[in-house]
């Protein structure tokens, strides 16, 4: 069920509001960024994403096709944004451990698909996920 949260850096500069269906699955991946940023996200449409505060304070690191942001003054990632035709358009990746008023047991309960972007194969899980 879709429902509205609330998110936000650890110094709450960046805050940012999202309407997200968990059960509807989130995502990781086990590309270089992913892996050492710990990624775990959701992907939402620009209609659903809406930055709060903090857009002076986000910097970002743009080393493929996705923009990276992160508050210049925690240094967490609240959420990327990207395009890609596979998902519409435009979409916003929002990381759901930067989620304020999620439930520990909406976290357990939601999918995870798995993608192995390190080896540019974001149609198939990789081999050991346990890492991720």
């Amino acid at each position: 069920m879709e429902r509205t949260y609330k998110g936000s850096c650890h110094c709450g500069t960046v805050r940012f509001e999202a309407d997200i269906d968990l059960s509807a699955g989130t995502f990781k991946c086990n590309c270089e960024i992913c892996t050492k940023t710990r990624m775990w996200g959701a992907i939402v449409k620009p209609d659903a994403f809406r930055l709060l505060a903090g857009e002076s304070a986000l910097v970002e690191y743009h080393p493929d096709a996705n923009h990276h942001l992160f508050c210049k003054y925690c240094g967490v990632r609240p959420f990327s944004w990207g395009e890609s035709a596979k998902v519409g358009g435009k979409f916003y990746a929002v990381r759901v451990n930067c989620l304020d008023n999620v439930e520990v047991e909406e976290l357990l309960e939601a999918p995870i698909t798995y993608f192995d972007g390190a080896n540019d194969n974001y149609q198939a899980a990789p081999a050991e996920t346990r890492h991720l």
